[in-house]
């Protein structure tokens, strides 16, 4: 199949958010307290991860969540009680970054991941929620700064070209092991930052590693990857995983990465979460 004759599923509406993992490597903070909600500067991971989404034309907000993460569904809550007192007080620059929480015009939808099989199943989870649509999906231990925004950036690539599309960058060869790893070839009328995707492995030995390209925390994907995800069988760590399904899509010629521009901030380790802090709080004027 060749990329021109793939057909665009629609607009890209829905954002799919996974949410239901534990974050043990930031315990006992996240004992209580989801990954997801730890701040940087003065805004939980997730509202970063929210704010990029909406930027992007995302209109409905999907998050597939597990026990102990009643916290993100407070956060995207209206808390009418503060929002008086913090008027009555005068204190306005705090109400409106309050509402921020909850842009206007935006839904949220919450999904329980009954049982922890991973982010293919996480993302699986979504299905009766995205239906027959393109979707995007966003790992918020992955904060990403950039302008436009990453997942706008992917928009725009799915627009073009009708293809799922993969956040990608370069990463040291001794690190493949850590992440999904593709090979491309030259994608036809593209620019320099989007390439075909010729091959799709998870997780390999820097030895084994076709490339050192690296898949990141974002997606836009076709719903074809629904059907794919419901027949993969449970992979590495006894998980199903996104990957896998992904990879069956490669030879039909409509997956594609894209090279990011901007800077990541791999919020999922307790190193990339402090430079992620050090980082925005230098912007605001807050470390010198």
């Amino acid at each position: 199949m060749t990329m021109n004759s793939i057909k665009t599923a629609g607009r890209v509406r829905k954002a799919v958010f996974p949410v239901a993992g534990s974050g043990t490597r930031f315990l006992p903070a996240t004992k209580a307290m989801p990954k997801e909600m730890l701040p940087v500067v003065d805004k939980p991971l997730i509202q970063y991860a929210v704010e990029e989404a909406a930027a992007a034309g995302i209109e409905m907000m999907i998050f597939v969540t597990g026990r102990n993460k009643r916290a993100i569904e407070d956060h995207f809550d209206r808390n009418p009680e503060l929002e008086m007192l913090l008027q009555a007080s005068g204190k306005q620059q705090l109400l409106d970054a309050l509402l921020t929480a909850t842009p206007k015009g935006i839904n949220f939808v919450f999904v329980r991941q009954p049982e922890p099989l991973g982010l293919g199943h996480a993302v699986l989870c979504a299905q009766p929620v995205v239906g027959d649509e393109p979707f995007a999906v966003i790992l918020a231990d992955d904060l990403i700064d950039a302008q436009p925004g990453v997942t706008a950036q992917l928009v725009q690539s799915y627009e073009r070209h009708g293809a799922s599309v993969l956040a990608v960058e370069d990463v040291p060869l001794e690190d493949t092991a850590k992440y999904g790893i593709v090979a491309t070839e030259a994608l036809p009328g593209a620019d320099a930052s989007e390439e075909r995707v010729t091959l799709f492995v998870e997780k390999p030995r820097p030895e084994d590693a076709p490339s050192t390209l690296a898949v990141v925390g974002r997606y836009v994907l076709r719903p074809e990857v629904f059907a794919e995800l419901a027949r993969t069988q449970r992979g590495r760590g006894n998980e199903i995983q996104l990957t896998d399904a992904i990879a069956r899509r490669v030879p039909q010629g409509e997956v594609i990465v894209h090279r990011f521009s901007g800077t990541r901030f791999d919020c999922g380790s307790k190193a990339g979460w402090l430079d992620a802090n050090v980082a925005l709080g230098r912007r605001q004027g807050l470390i010198y």
